[in-house]
């Protein structure tokens, strides 16, 4: 009887230690709840500016680019001046084509066709005379002339400006004009004040007449270095 007794003992306990290593073994289902996903979107990377970027970026002037980068000209009225870097592209003729900058006595020196005078003239001016001179060389010659950089037409902008500096003279551009691409104003900037010093001659400018539509001849064309000063 008692082999019996504990037989059954021995059976039940077995039973239930079998059924514990069977669910030990059973995997946890997965949280697919919106509370997961919202965890897991929160621990993802970002994907946005945060509020201190996005401000940060909103301080940030737009106005023209610095000096010495690319450009566009209206090729058949800038006139090319010395250090300015021009892009000669003749067509076919990889070997002949690149950047070149105009020396300070107005002129480049280019393969084939040597020294040829640049300064004074526009972008398709001096194609034109180009396409001429190698035409000695090349049969119905291809070229295009740009310019890659402004080196030798720029203004200057200090004091209580947010981005001092100097600026390329790429267009025609007012006083007005200048000062917004130097980022606007200062916190203690005094814009009634303002100082075009030109050729040994000073110019005032008052922002804030201008602005209101008053006394516009003061909102001159900036010219070839000009240096525009906020007291």
């Amino acid at each position: 009887m008692r082999v019996v007794v504990l037989n059954r003992i021995l059976a039940c306990v077995l039973a239930i230690a079998m059924s514990c290593i069977a669910l030990a073994q059973v995997p946890e289902p997965k949280n697919t709840g919106k509370k997961e996903d919202s965890k897991s979107q929160e621990l993802g990377p970002a994907t946005s500016k945060t509020t201190e970027e996005a401000a940060e970026a909103a301080k940030s002037p737009t106005g023209v680019g610095a000096l010495g980068a690319a450009a566009p000209v209206d090729p058949k009225s800038y006139v090319i001046g010395p250090e300015d870097i021009l892009n000669i592209r003749i067509w076919r003729e990889a070997e002949l084509s690149g950047q070149v900058q105009v020396r300070p006595d107005g002129k480049i020196n280019l393969q084939l066709i040597g020294e040829v005078q640049a300064a004074g003239l526009t972008p398709e001016a001096l194609t034109n005379k180009l396409v001429e001179e190698y035409t000695e060389y090349i049969n119905k010659p291809e070229i295009i002339v740009s310019l890659h950089s402004v080196q030798s037409k720029k203004y200057h902008i200090g004091g209580e400006v947010n981005r001092p500096g100097t600026f390329p003279l790429v267009v025609p551009v007012t006083v007005l004009e200048a000062l917004t691409n130097a980022g606007g104003f200062r916190e203690f900037a005094n814009t009634k004040k303002i100082t075009i010093l030109r050729n040994g001659k000073t110019l005032k400018f008052n922002y804030k007449e201008v602005v209101k539509g008053e006394k516009m001849e003061q909102n001159v064309k900036v010219e070839n270095g000009d240096y525009i000063h906020v007291p």
